[in-house]
């Protein structure tokens, strides 16, 4: 008898909390029934709770950022949750200039294999859904849009500098219509417009997008969509139909863990570069000054989330080769003097290495301006500075042990020749000297020999 509380996904009707208690007080009085004792129901429900749960809730998703790897991950792992909890729904909130193509791939695989319906909804106005975005907009099974937003503007462009060839800008412009056309028209959408979006970076508006059929409505925000979409019958990509039962349903929000969060501001290319930096100069400190335990610390740990960063972004070999080249300009100028000369090249060397350091397909994905003005100009200075102590701290005399000695002036306390002894430094010494040298004299250390001082008469 209990698992008729299980409703196939034609006949399921929503599921709120009042519906999940009024459950588990079935489930009690069956066991009331039955003469289990009521002890009973404590062990039942633990095990009756997920499946009762399990069609109670839409869970939303939030990508506001450039899409990488890692709110690749994000979206995956959401969506997965929602299958795994049988959930009504995914409402994936979108707004985002674009990103990386294999990331957008994953994102859009998962879209088009999901078993819960997926709802794209680019909001709040104000916000857009180009490039990647707009082909994750399209992949979804239910396209919608706030007022006041656009999306298109989907031109693959060339990750590894420069101008390809026609042929091969033909290539990858026919490739990526091509992966367009192939989900967008069983998607039953305008797939000719949508193309244009690749082709051409057509742009649309939200009343552009309803009018072109690339979208299914306009909705101001997600408690509107679970209105107006509840009761609609769609396709699903396997060319099953679903309905959609949205209204009365609890919004879940799936967050981000603790590693994805601080890996996703991370990925901001400025912040890996003043994290690489501020590594490199904490390591640093650390091997000329042992025993701070605090910069090395610190400096570690900055110069491997740095590491995480370059590694999952497109990096610029001829960008860290620069920014290398800079600092061993800095290094020569504390040794050379070049009258700035050295310095002002490796500041050159470090801006624009900066610049070409990450080399993405979108600008918000690439190190700014002013991000790598403000990081070459203190860091060159630093620098410059820290080796000179270094370099004035080893030509500097040493003033402790036998070495320090050297140099120093004393008093004879007895008459010396062959030998005889003076005090320096308020410690009496043998002496030797290659002159004679009356008692009272003042006296010069030439050199140390053991416990022998050389000295000269001043």
């Amino acid at each position: 008898m209990l698992l008729q509380f299980r409703h196939s996904p034609e006949h399921r009707r929503p599921c709120g909390p009042s519906s999940v208690f009024g459950a588990a007080a079935t489930a009690a009085w069956v066991v009331s029934f039955v003469g289990a004792p009521r002890k009973c129901v404590v062990l039942v429900l633990p095990l009756l709770w997920p499946a009762l749960w399990a069609h109670a809730t839409v869970l939303t998703l939030d990508l506001n950022d450039v899409v990488h790897p890692i709110t690749a991950e994000y979206v995956v792992q959401g969506i997965t949750q929602a299958e795994t909890e049988r959930a009504e729904a995914v409402i994936l909130r979108l707004s985002t200039p674009g990103g990386l193509d294999q990331s957008t791939r994953e994102i859009i695989e998962k879209i088009l294999s999901s078993k819960v319906p997926v709802i794209v909804f680019v909001g709040p106005s104000g916000v857009r859904a180009a490039s990647a975005g707009f082909f994750i907009l399209l992949s979804a099974d239910v396209a919608i849009m706030a007022p006041g937003t656009n999306t298109g503007a989907a031109h693959p462009v060339i990750i590894g500098g420069g101008k390809p060839d026609d042929v091969m800008s033909k290539k990858i412009e026919n490739d990526a219509a091509a992966y367009l056309r192939s989900f967008v028209a069983k998607r039953e959408r305008n797939y000719a417009v949508a193309e244009k979006g690749v082709t051409e970076s057509k742009s649309f508006t939200e009343t552009e997008a309803v009018k072109e059929r690339l979208i299914d409505g306009i909705a101001k925000d997600v408690d509107e969509i679970l209105e107006a979409f509840d009761g609609k019958e769609i396709k699903r990509f396997d060319g099953s139909t679903a309905t959609l039962r949205l209204k009365g349903q609890s919004l879940r929000p799936f967050e981000m863990s603790l590693r994805q969060r601080v890996l996703a501001k991370v990925l901001n290319p400025n912040i890996a570069l003043i994290l690489g930096l501020i590594g490199l100069m904490g390591v640093y400190i650390e091997f000329t000054h042992p025993g701070l335990i605090l910069p090395g610390v610190l400096g570690g740990v900055c110069l491997f989330l740095a590491l995480v960063a370059l590694n999952i972004l497109p990096v610029n070999v001829l960008g860290v080769a620069l920014i290398l080249a800079a600092i061993g300009l800095f290094v020569v100028e504390a040794k050379v003097t070049s009258y700035g000369l050295l310095a002002a090249l490796g500041i050159a060397a470090m801006i624009f290495g900066s610049l070409i350091l990450i080399d993405a397909p979108i600008p918000e994905m690439r190190v700014r301006l002013t991000t790598a003005l403000g990081v070459a100009l203190p860091f060159a200075a630093i620098t410059i500075f820290l080796m000179r102590l270094v370099i004035i701290s080893h030509r500097k005399k040493s003033v402790s042990g036998s070495e320090g000695m050297v140099e120093e002036v004393g008093v004879a306390l007895t008459d010396i020749d062959a030998g005889g002894k003076v005090r320096v430094h308020g410690e009496i010494w043998q002496a030797s000297s290659e002159t004679p040298i009356p008692a009272g004299e003042r006296v010069k250390v030439l050199a140390v020999h053991g416990m022998t001082v050389r000295v000269v008469r001043l």
